[in-house]
Order: structure tokens, then C-alpha cells, then sequence
């Protein structure tokens, strides 16, 4: 079965919260009830679907205690944009935090938080907010922000990205970027799913987004982080280059792990290694 195809398995639900509404995909290990035990959050490009191989994973899980929720970031989805023209990774946590509350899920604590590219500056200030209900963090190929880049280098990257936004639209800029998300040999319906989820993006949620990555200082939160970090990407990733990703884990004291030769969308291409890392024990993609 073709994997976008697979994807209508995991229909998008709708939370209302006291900051905006929060849309979402989420799976149970079957005959599980209880509450929810894992966070997953996307990429810039990306939406709640990159999670695909996790949320079908689950199901292979009969018998243990696992719950995840996939969020579509404000802006994107279904999910009602942040009120701020620039917000910073600390507003997408407040967001994150509410949409808990509203579900109940806070009322199991603490929870495993796996961010993905821009996921990961979300998680790790999330993390900041509210320490005593996250038990572990995962982050996957981490974008690291460019606040201490030089203020030129900083407006050239967000000028760069929202042209090629404005010149080629979601799905031109999709249909040119799915495959650098991936490596070389990574199959074609892996390719088609990273380029139907990003041609899906929402040019003022994505605006925004890109804001916050200006801004953003993913090794200052994490110097503020209480639970265990763990760092993850592949070698093939020429979006977040593995080299970077190793440098930030010796940074900040997080364990490293290396996924392998995939690229940036780690999570789909190297779906088995990322799934025993984050506690899917026994899962298969």
C-alpha cells in the first residue's frame, strides 16, 4: 500500500483550546487506554503525516503502555495560526502546553517530547516550561536557530527561504525540496509522501515558523533542560548536517546517536532505528 495512502489511516482530530484550536493525528498500542506517553513535532516543511511510520508502528505494540499524539504546529493543518507576527520557540510551547491541558493528557506525567528539525527547538522549550512533565527528550536532526548568527546572515537565511516560499508557492517548493529531504537512496514513495505532506503547508503558518527559526537558540534552552537529551540524525542529512548535530550534543551534554546514511526526514527514512530509540520497543515501521 502506498504510504500517503496509508496515511488516510490516521485521520486529523481537532482540539479546542483556551489559545486556538490544535489539529492532530494519534494512534494507541491496541488494547492500551490509557494516557498519552509520547509528544511528536514536526518540521518546518513537514506536518503531523511525517509521523507515519511511528503512529503505524504502534500498532505492532499489543500489550504495552504507549499513546502517541502528532501534532500540526499552529499555522499548519487545521491548527489556528499564533496571534504574533514573529513568534519565538517558547509561544509554539505555550500552544503545545494548552492543547495538553484541553486533551487531559498532563494528567500522566511526565511524557517522552521527540521534535523533528524545528520540532526540536518547540520540544526543547517546552521542556523549560514545564520540567517535571517531561521525562525524556528526543531530538531528531535538530535545527539549532540562528540567533548567534551575524544579524546579516540571519535576515539573508529568512529572506531566502519566504522568496523561494513566494517565488514557487507550497507545492513548487515542495516538488523542488522532497527529495533533499531524503537520501539518495531512499525509496520513491518515500519521496512522494514528504512532498504531499510539504506541498500541504500554509504560506502565513510556514511564514512564521521560518520568523521563529531566525530567532531561535535551540543550545541556550537546552543548557536550562533537566531530563535526559538524546540527539539523533543521519549522515546523509544535508539539511542539518550530522557534524552540526554531534557538535551540539558535546555542547550541551546530550547522548548522540548516529541513524545511519538517511537524510533529514530521519524519522520515515530510518523509521526502525528512530522507533527503538524513542521506546517503540519491538515496533516495526
Amino acid at each position: 500500500m502506498p504510504l500517503i495512502t496509508r496515511l488516510g489511516e490516521f485521520a486529523v482530530a481537532r482540539c479546542a483550546t483556551p489559545q486556538g484550536m490544535v489539529q492532530f493525528r494519534h494512534a494507541g498500542a491496541p488494547g492500551y487506554d490509557g494516557s498519552v506517553t509520547h509528544l511528536l513535532l514536526h518540521g518546518i516543511g513537514s506536518g503531523s503525516g511525517s509521523w507515519l511510520a511511528q503512529l503505524a508502528a504502534v500498532q505492532a505494540l499489543a500489550g504495552t503502555a504507549c499513546h502517541l499524539l502528532a501534532w500540526d504546529a499552529p499555522g499548519y493543518g487545521g491548527s489556528d495560526a499564533l496571534p504574533m507576527e514573529s513568534p519565538a520557540a517558547a509561544d509554539y510551547a505555550r500552544r503545545l502546553w494548552a492543547w495538553v491541558d484541553a486533551l487531559g493528557a498532563s494528567a500522566r506525567t511526565p511524557l517522552v517530547l521527540v521534535g523533528h528539525s524545528l520540532g526540536a527547538l518547540v520540544a526543547a522549550s517546552a521542556a523549560v516550561q514545564r520540567p517535571r512533565q517531561v521525562a525524556r527528550l528526543f531530538l531528531l536532526a535538530p535545527a539549532q536557530g540562528y540567533a548567534r548568527a551575524q544579524p546579516a546572515l540571519r535576515a539573508q537565511k529568512l529572506a531566502d527561504r519566504l522568496a523561494s516560499l513566494a517565488l514557487l508557492g507550497p507545492a513548487g517548493m515542495a516538488q523542488q525540496r522532497a527529495p533533499a529531504m531524503l537520501s539518495p537512496q531512499a525509496s520513491a514513495d518515500q519521496v512522494s509522501l514528504v512532498e504531499h505532506i510539504m506541498a500541504t503547508i500554509r504560506p502565513h503558518g510556514y511564514t512564521q515558523a521560518a520568523r521563529m527559526l531566525a530567532d531561535a537558540d535551540l543550545a541556550a534552552d537546552l543548557a536550562l533542560v533537566r531530563c535526559p537529551v538524546t540527539i539523533a540524525s543521519g549522515s546523509a542529512d544535508t539539511v542539518t548536517p550530522q557534524a552540526g548535530c554531534r557538535a551540539l550534543a558535546l555542547q550541551v551534554g546530550a547522548a548522540f546517536v548516529n541513524l545511519g546514511a538517511v537524510g533529514h526526514s530521519c524519522a520515515l527514512e530510518a523509521a526502525g532505528p528512530v522507533n527503538a530509540l524513542i521506546g517503540l520497543a519491538g515496533a516495526r515501521p
